[in-house]
C-alpha cells in the first residue's frame, strides 16, 4: 500500500480483528468461543458443548449442533476486549462441512488456529492449514487442552514445525500439566499468569517459579532468535543486552503479519485458563483490515487488478460470503472491504447489475441479531431480503469491481433420494432449492436415464445432516440409496443386416427394405454415433435417407443387453428397396429400426462402465493403506509421488466401485487422506460382472411385464 494510504489510517479500524477460530474436530473451538465471549461480557454464563444443562454453547444454535455436540453451520459474533473490537467467526472443524471453514477464511483477516495438546496436529489440522495458506491468512496458535492426561506442547509445536512447516515457537510455557494445570508463564514479559475464581476471571500476576526459571529462559532465548529476523531494532537491543517487551512484541506481529512466524499460545479452555492472555495476543499480533492486502478485478478487464483502500470514504466494495435462510428471508453476510453501507442506500450486484434497497442491516451475534445503521470499511455484517448468490460482489455503483469468490471443492459423495409420500414433493423442492443456495458443495440434480434426484457432498455426515435437515425442516421423509452407474453399450465387431418390413393392414400398407452393416467406432475419435449413406442407384430414395437415420437413432436410447444407451456405432446403409405406394417416412424408421437390432445382436455387443480419474493425497505413513484401498476397488494405478511428507496417488476406478469410499478412506488413514475424482473414459466391465447386471436387468423386466 502507498504511503499516502498510511498516513491517513484511522485509529478505530487499526482496532478491528476479524478473526476465525479453525481445528481439527473437538480440539475445543467453540468451548474456547464461547470463553472468549464470557470474559468480553458477551454472555453472563458458560455453558458446554455437551453439558449436562442441555443449553448448550452459545455459538452452537442449531438443535442438530446440540445434539451432536458438533458444529455444522460457521456463526459469527462480535466482542469488545479492552479498546479492541473482535468479529469472531466459529467454523466447523469436520472435513465435511469444509466449506464452512473456506468461505469464512475467504473474508477474515487472520485466524487462531486451536490444537488439541494430547492429539496434536490431525488431519483436519492439516486441511485447514492448507486453506490458511490459500488465502494468506496470518494466525496464532492456541494448544488447548492442557488439563487432559498426556498432554504435550512440545510434541505439538515439533509437529507444527515437521508436519505443517511453520515457524513455530512458544510465547508461553505452561505452570504445570495434566490435573496440575495451574496457569502460564509469559515469555516476553517474563511474568506467571494464575487464573483463579470460578471462571478463571481473577488473574493473578507473579514472579516465575524458581523451577520454571531455567526452562523460561531457554524457551525465551528460542523465541527471541526467531523473531530478531524481522527486527534490526531488536536485534540491536538484544546485542546491547535488554530487549524491550514493545520491541519484541512489534518483531513478532510483523513475523506473523508477513506470514514467516505463529507465535504459541497454551492453555485449556474447558478450564477457563490462558483465553484472557490469548486475548492479548490476538490484539498484539493479528491483522487490522489495514494490515491485509485485498484485491478487486475491474468487470470488462479482468486483467487489471488492483488493491481495495479500507476507506469508509471510497466507493464501496462488500462480498456476500454466506446465505441463510433465518425466519425473515434470506440473510446475506458481509464483509464490507471499502467504503460505507447504510441504511436505506441502494447497492448493485456486480454479477448480474441487479439493483437492491438496503432495508434492514444487523450485526451478528451467534443467531441473535443487533439492528445498525450503518456499517464501514472492515465490519462483518447481514442484510435481509437481498436475493444473491455466495461469493457475489456489492457496490455503490461508483465502482465496476469484482472479487474473487471462495475456492469450492467438489463433491466426493452422492446418494439418490425419493419421498415416502408425493404430497412431500413441493416441500422437498423448497429444502433443495434453500440448501442448495446456501452451501455450494451440496449439490442436485435429476438423473436423466434413471429420473432419480440425486443428491451429492462432502461425505456421509454432510448429506446425513441435510436429510435429516430436511424432515425437521420440512417435514419431508425420505428414503435413500446408492444411485445407479451410468453404464453404457457398444460393439465390438462390424456385423451384417438386412432386413425388409412389410405390413398390409387394409388401404395403404407398410413397405421399406434396409441393408448395410454396423461397425464399432474407435474410441479415440469421441463420437457416440456416426450414420453413413453408401447408397447408389436410388434402391432407397433420396428423402427416406433421413429416415432410415432416424430409426437408427431411436435404437441408441436403450440397448438390449441391460437397457442402457448405446455409444461408439457406426451404422452404414448400402442397399434396399422401396414401394411406390406403400413407402413412407414411417415404413422406413422401422425398418431401420428392426436392421440395427438384427446387426446389434450379431456385433459381439458389450458393456462398458465409467471410469474415473481418482487422485488420493494424505501422508506418506499411510501409503500403503491407500494402494490397498485403490486395489481392492479394480483401480489401476498410474502415478505415485511423494512431497513435504505427502504421498500423492493417481489411479483410475471404475464408478460402481467408489461409491462409500471417503468413509473407506477416512477410516484407514485415521481421517488424514481426502481425494478427487472426475470422469475419464468408458471401459469394458470383466464378464461376471456384466453377467450379473444382464440377469438383474432380465428379473427387473420380468417385474414390470
Amino acid at each position: 500500500m502507498t504511503s499516502a494510504t498510511e498516513t491517513k489510517r484511522d485509529p478505530k479500524l487499526e482496532r478491528i480483528r476479524n478473526i476465525g477460530i479453525s481445528a481439527h474436530i473437538d480440539s475445543g473451538k467453540t468451548t474456547l468461543t464461547e470463553r472468549i465471549l464470557f470474559y468480553t461480557n458477551k454472555i453472563h454464563a458458560i455453558h458446554e458443548v455437551r453439558g449436562k444443562d442441555g443449553v448448550g454453547a452459545t455459538m452452537d444454535s442449531m438443535d442438530l449442533e446440540r445434539e451432536r455436540g458438533i458444529t455444522i453451520q460457521s456463526a459469527a459474533t462480535y466482542a469488545t476486549w479492552k479498546d479492541i473490537t473482535i468479529n469472531i467467526i466459529d467454523t466447523p472443524g469436520h472435513v465435511d462441512f469444509t466449506i464452512e471453514v473456506e468461505r469464512s477464511l475467504r473474508v477474515l483477516d487472520s485466524a487462531i488456529m486451536v490444537l488439541c495438546g494430547v492429539a496434536g496436529v490431525q488431519s483436519q489440522s492439516i486441511t485447514v492449514d492448507r486453506q490458511m495458506k490459500r488465502y494468506s491468512v496470518p494466525r496464532v496458535a492456541f494448544i488447548n487442552k492442557l488439563d487432559r492426561t498426556g498432554a504435550n506442547p512440545w510434541r505439538v509445536i515439533e509437529q507444527l514445525r515437521e508436519k505443517l512447516h511453520l515457524n513455530a515457537h512458544a510465547v508461553q510455557l505452561p505452570i504445570g500439566l495434566e490435573n496440575d494445570l495451574k496457569g502460564i508463564v509469559d515469555l516476553v514479559e517474563m511474568k506467571a499468569y494464575y487464573f483463579e475464581g470460578p471462571n478463571g476471571q481473577d488473574i493473578k500476576i507473579t514472579d516465575i517459579p524458581d523451577e520454571l526459571k531455567d526452562q523460561a529462559n531457554e524457551k525465551r532465548e528460542a523465541l527471541l532468535d526467531a523473531v530478531s529476523l524481522f527486527s534490526d531494532e531488536l536485534t540491536e537491543e538484544m546485542l546491547e543486552g535488554a530487549p524491550t517487551e514493545a520491541r519484541i512484541r512489534e518483531a513478532i506481529r510483523r513475523g506473523v503479519l508477513a506470514l514467516k512466524f505463529v507465535p504459541v499460545f497454551m492453555g485449556s479452555a474447558f478450564k477457563n485458563k490462558g483465553v484472557q492472555r490469548l486475548l492479548d495476543g490476538v490484539a498484539d499480533y493479528l491483522a487490522s483490515p489495514y494490515d491485509v492486502e485485498n484485491k478487486a478485478k475491474e468487470i470488462g478487464n479482468e486483467e487489471n487488478e488492483f488493491n481495495l483502500e479500507s476507506d469508509p470514504e471510497k466507493p464501496l466494495v462488500c462480498l456476500a460470503f454466506k446465505l441463510e435462510d433465518g425466519r425473515y428471508g434470506q440473510l446475506t453476510y458481509v464483509r464490507v472491504y471499502q467504503g460505507r453501507l447504510e441504511k436505506g442506500m441502494t447497492i448493485y450486484n456486480s454479477s448480474n447489475n441487479k439493483r437492491h434497497n438496503i432495508g434492514r442491516l444487523v450485526r451478528m451475534h451467534s443467531n441473535d441479531m443487533e439492528d445498525i445503521s450503518k456499517a464501514e470499511a472492515g465490519d462483518i455484517v447481514a442484510l435481509f431480503g437481498i436475493d444473491c448468490a455466495s461469493g457475489d460482489t456489492f457496490t455503490d455503483g461508483k465502482a465496476k469491481v469484482t472479487m474473487e469468490s471462495m475456492f469450492v471443492p467438489n463433491p466426493v459423495i452422492s446418494l439418490t433420494i425419493e419421498c415416502k409420500e408425493s404430497k412431500q414433493l413441493p416441500n422437498l423442492a423448497k429444502a433443495l432449492n434453500r440448501f442448495t443456495k446456501e452451501d455450494p458443495t451440496f449439490q442436485t440434480e435429476i438423473d436423466k436415464e434413471s429420473g432419480q434426484t440425486i443428491i451429492k457432498g462432502m461425505g456421509e455426515l454432510h448429506l446425513e445432516v441435510y436429510i435429516e435437515r430436511m424432515k425437521r425442516e420440512y417435514g419431508v421423509d425420505l428414503v435413500t440409496g446408492a444411485p445407479q452407474v451410468a453404464y453404457r453399450e457398444t460393439i465390438t465387431k462390424s456385423a451384417e443386416f438386412d432386413y425388409t418390413h412389410k405390413k398390409q393392414t387394409g388401404g395403404q400398407g407398410q413397405f421399406s427394405r434396409v441393408a448395410g452393416y454396423i461397425e464399432p467406432i474407435p474410441q479415440e475419435e469421441g463420437k457416440d454415433y456416426e450414420f453413413v449413406d453408401k447408397i447408389v442407384g436410388g434402391s432407397i430414395p433420396r428423402e427416406y435417407i433421413g429416415s432410415c437415420d432416424k430409426g437408427f437413432r431411436s435404437c441408441l436410447e436403450r440397448g438390449s443387453l441391460i437397457g442402457f444407451p448405446i455409444i461408439g456405432v457406426r451404422c452404414v446403409i448400402n442397399d434396399g428397396a422401396y414401394h411406390d405406394v406403400d413407402s413412407s417416412d414411417m415404413a422406413f424408421q422401422i425398418g431401420a429400426r428392426y436392421g440395427f437390432r438384427q446387426g446389434f445382436g450379431k456385433a459381439a455387443p458389450i458393456i462398458l462402465e465409467p471410469i474415473m480419474r481418482v487422485e488420493v493425497e494424505g501422508p506418506t505413513e499411510f501409503q500403503g493403506a491407500i494402494l490397498a484401498s485403490v486395489n481392492q476397488r479394480r483401480g489401476m494405478i498410474l502415478n505415485t509421488t511423494e512431497e513435504n511428507g505427502y504421498a500423492k496417488i493417481e489411479a483410475e476406478v471404475p464408478l460402481a466401485d467408489m461409491f462409500g469410499y471417503s468413509t473407506v478412506l477416512r477410516s484407514s488413514t485415521q481421517g488424514k487422506a481426502e481425494f478427487a475424482m472426475e470422469f475419464s473414459k468408458y471401459a469394458p466391465v470383466p464378464r461376471n460382472v456384466a453377467d450379473e447386471l444382464m440377469k438383474k436387468y432380465k428379473v427387473n423386466n420380468k417385474e414390470e411385464e
